[in-house]
């Protein structure tokens, strides 16, 4: 469908200069100029614009980011990795100022022994980007075993939740094939926020809350017995 920018700025609930802002950044597609001063607008523009403004609000995403995100779109937003794609950045959790090293070069700026290293990339506990980036947050979690070490305590429950994690990793896997295997142009703003709620909104949610459910019934079990 062909959209004036009058009409897109209804739909969207986007103001002209912001439109045209986008446009001029990137982040949007040139209109189709049919004559001098006549553009008409297409339903990626429609798309695009509820996507810039949920990853703007909710996601906290700079306009490079999201450029950045867009990028490897094809032109529809309609495959598997399109759909995918912007959250990955997301996903990675790693700051963009963070220093990057290569396996030999983290075992000796931190002291990690090779032989743990080993067996944490092995149970997944260690899950860096690639097999020779590492940054401070394996470093980290190297730190936390090393922790449990420390005081004699096995640290099975970290392998418990690499289990879990890869677990619930292919749940959302098969979410998000669902839902790109019916995705339309009338639904994919929605599809795309169930995606980005489920996995940002939703699991911190019911981890967390579950994670309180459970400490605070054996607070009151403990009250209870004193």
């Amino acid at each position: 469908m062909k959209y004036k920018i009058s009409q897109i700025v209804e739909l969207t609930q986007t103001p002209k200069s912001t439109i045209l802002y986008y446009i001029r950044e990137g982040l949007l597609p040139e209109a189709k100029k049919l004559k001098s001063n006549v553009h008409r607008y297409s339903d990626e523009h429609v798309e695009l614009l509820e996507y810039i403004k949920y990853m703007k609000q909710e996601m906290g995403s700079s306009n490079e980011e999201i450029k950045s995100m867009l990028k490897n779109k094809n032109s529809s937003l309609s495959s598997s990795f399109s759909m995918i794609a912007p959250m990955m950045q997301t996903l990675e959790n790693i700051p963009k100022d963070a220093k990057h090293y290569t396996k030999e070069e983290f075992i000796k700026e931190y002291e990690v022994d090779v032989e743990l290293l080993e067996e944490l990339l092995k149970d997944e506990i260690l899950l860096p980007l690639g097999s020779d980036d590492f940054t401070q947050k394996e470093a980290s979690i190297v730190k936390l075993v090393k922790n449990f070490q420390g005081i004699g305590v096995e640290y099975s429950i970290l392998r418990e939740y690499a289990s879990h994690a890869k677990a619930l990793s292919t749940l959302e896997y098969e979410m998000q094939k669902k839902l790109c295997a019916i995705r339309d142009d009338e639904n994919f703003s929605t599809l795309w926020k169930i995606m980005f709620e489920t996995l940002f909104v939703a699991k911190e949610y019911m981890q967390g809350r579950s994670t309180h459910k459970v400490l605070y019934e054996a607070l009151k079990e403990e009250i209870s017995k004193k």
